[in-house]
């Protein structure tokens, strides 16, 4: 990516916060009537709908979990995603991988692909329109080093769905499950390749879902994290990294628990105040803390 020379000082900062990594060869943006144009990572920027689905915290988590987990991938491929914001958070942090995103409904393609010309990222982020369980989507021999999930939590019928059909396919699962996310990924995994995703930890029936598919496909989870919204609380999320069981020693391969679960991490502090170490994990992914 080229570095472009900033109008002023004042270009590399957002409310006294330096901007870190790459400046794209920033294009015009063109921003419809329904959408808006938001900071993800340092100077990368996202196309959302003002009314529609819109990235959360479990984008953010997923990203840098399953970059933390494999910071050598040279093959990035992200299930479900989206308007790409777990996607373009990885590749902000893997400068040098190439990636492959596969979502289904035509209004988050159109969002993420403008979002990837505007970050500069068009030689190295495919983006495939198509659900990711089709015949053909993925080649047979295609292969990743790291597989991104942030899969719906909710079965269709179980909730009151959003009228918004983006919204409605992000909480509840019209096209697959958790296990079809770990289905997937388990047949594209390279060698030592690892799987993250993130998915409710409670109630508890949550969790076991994540463990059936993970065994299902013949996947290990080898590092568990509970993420707590507010400090005291239970936790709701977990964030989960697998990699095949075939590719472990035996005495590591584990079904129904962790090779290593791992202390909560707090996104608030009971004062309502962001986590201290939840703003180191922001800043790793060049968001504001």
């Amino acid at each position: 990516m080229r570095r472009p020379h900033l109008n002023s000082n004042q270009d590399a900062f957002f409310k006294s916060w330096a901007k870190p990594g790459p400046i794209p060869a920033v294009i015009p943006p063109v921003i419809g009537e329904n959408e808006t144009l938001d900071a993800i990572s340092g100077y990368f920027r996202i196309y959302q709908l003002k009314d529609g689905h819109r990235f959360s915290t479990d984008d953010l988590l997923v990203a840098w979990f399953g970059t933390m987990g494999c910071p050598s991938a040279s093959r990035v491929l992200d299930l479900g995603s989206g308007i790409g914001s777990v996607g373009m958070v990885a590749a902000w942090r893997l400068l040098g991988a190439q990636f492959t995103t596969i979502e289904a409904q035509e209004v988050s393609v159109a969002l993420a692909r403008k979002s990837a010309r505007f970050n500069g990222l068009d030689s190295r982020y495919e983006i495939r329109q198509g659900d990711f369980r089709a015949d053909g989507i993925l080649k047979d021999d295609e292969r990743f080093d790291l597989i991104l999930g942030s899969p719906p939590y909710f079965p269709s019928g179980t909730g009151i769905e959003a009228e918004h059909p983006q919204k409605a396919a992000c909480r509840f699962e019209l096209r697959g499950d958790v296990r079809d996310y770990c289905a997937v990924a388990s047949l594209h995994l390279a060698m030592g390749g690892v799987f993250a995703c993130v998915f409710p930890m409670n109630p508890a029936e949550q969790q076991s879902r994540v463990y059936e598919g993970a065994r299902d496909a013949g996947l290990t989870v080898i590092r568990q994290r509970p993420v707590v919204l507010r400090e005291g609380e239970p936790p709701l999320l977990g964030l989960f990294l697998m990699v095949k069981s075939e590719h472990l020693p035996e005495k590591f391969r584990r079904i129904g628990d962790p090779l290593w679960l791992e202390p909560a991490l707090i996104i608030r502090c009971k004062d309502g105040s962001i986590h201290p170490e939840y703003s180191a994990v922001k800043l790793s992914i060049g968001f504001p803390p």
